[in-house]
């Protein structure tokens, strides 16, 4: 976008790649010997899929994960060749062509997909694909019978499909204690028992940080990397990567017992100035937000009151000073102070969930970007 574009923007939403790939580091070095890969899935959790995974590809990542298959064909033509992209939906019928024309990884997740890839392999002769078996989440993958069978009829695609990886995927991990996630590593131990020599994957962000016997071959983190608490309860290691601002647009004087906005659930206790926000749930800033959190202008943290409306929110600015509660100005919404699951907190809500949400009307600023070699 142009600096003409950035003038005229509402709100800003600012990106530290440097952070990112400051989150990943960390993460690669905890888990040492394994190695880190990066889940980039949902335009990478909403901050920008090239940009974020071009970063870290700089930085010596090679293996990255998105959902969809569309996902993956956009990836694929902004990172080199030499890194590798898994698609974790897998194929769907009649799109096998479609993964081998853009040199993309399915994982194979029910014997359905498991056939189509073998044809599709035979064809290409040897293509990889990465397995999953369900531990105990009833969603994706092969369910425990399922691989069972398939490895006593011989190795799956034995010869035809080069297996890149098997993986799994815990349900309880961001609960240390919860016994669904011993449960959940030994059925993946056991599964990978039965495919020597093939490398193996069960952690994501918390995960990791349930300790090494978790962490197997590679790990897979997403939120994490991108600021998001992966240990709830306890202090967050990681950095934050998103600060987020909207413009003032008009700043108005009230009396006490005046009401605000919608509903006029917010009824004035004091005369005071408001500041009135361009920022709504059109943006992603949740309706569930309505009388909760705060920003902050000038150092000085300011209320939210009255209800989250599509484009707009009040902020109370009585405790700051006319030259800075001014239209024209800026209020913070995310920063290092109160960042995204502290936003998940007052809505009720989780860190991933305000992350992704965040809209793509905000102007966005890319910081430390650094260049691929």
């Amino acid at each position: 976008m142009s600096a003409a574009r950035a003038d005229r923007a509402d709100a800003v939403l600012e990106i530290d790649l440097a952070g990112i790939v400051t989150n990943w580091r960390l993460l690669a070095r905890r888990v040492t010997p394994a190695r880190c890969a990066a889940v980039v899935k949902a335009d990478a959790y909403g901050l920008g899929a090239p940009r974020v995974s071009a970063a870290l590809a700089a930085a010596g990542c090679r293996l990255f994960f998105v959902a969809t298959l569309d996902e993956g064909i956009a990836l694929r033509g902004e990172l080199p060749a030499c890194c590798e992209i898994a698609v974790l939906n897998g194929p769907a019928p009649g799109l096998a062509e479609e993964f081998v024309s853009h040199c993309l990884i399915p994982v194979l997740n029910e014997p359905g997909q498991i056939a189509t890839w073998t044809a599709a392999s035979r064809r290409h002769s040897c293509l990889p694909a990465v397995l999953q078996v369900d531990t105990g989440m009833a969603r994706l993958g092969l369910t425990v019978p399922e691989f069972e069978a398939l490895v006593r009829a011989g190795p799956p695609g034995h010869g035809e499909i080069r297996w890149r990886a098997l993986i799994s995927h815990l349900s309880c991990a961001d609960q240390p204690r919860h016994p669904q996630n011993n449960l959940q590593r030994g059925r993946f131990a056991a599964a990978r028992s039965r495919l020597s020599g093939v490398p193996a994957s069960l952690a994501a962000s918390s995960g990791i940080f349930l300790g090494p016997a978790f962490h197997f071959d590679f790990v897979r983190p997403g939120a994490a990397l991108f600021g998001v608490n992966p240990q709830p309860g306890s202090p967050n290691p990681m950095r934050q990567v998103v600060r987020l601002k909207g413009r003032i647009l008009q700043v108005r004087e009230v009396d006490r017992g005046d009401p605000v906005g919608y509903g006029a659930e917010h009824v004035m206790d004091h005369p005071g100035r408001l500041a009135t926000v361009a920022i709504g749930y059109a943006d992603g800033w949740l309706r569930s937000l309505s009388h909760k959190g705060s920003g902050r202008l000038g150092g000085t943290r300011v209320p939210l009151i009255g209800r989250v409306s599509m484009d707009l929110v009040v902020f109370d600015v009585s405790g700051v000073g006319p030259a800075l509660a001014r239209p024209g100005g800026s209020i913070e919404l995310l920063d290092d102070d109160y960042g995204l699951d502290a936003a998940a907190t007052d809505a009720g809500t989780i860190g991933y969930e305000i992350l992704t949400a965040l809209g793509r009307r905000y102007y966005r600023v890319y910081r430390d970007e650094p260049h691929l070699c």
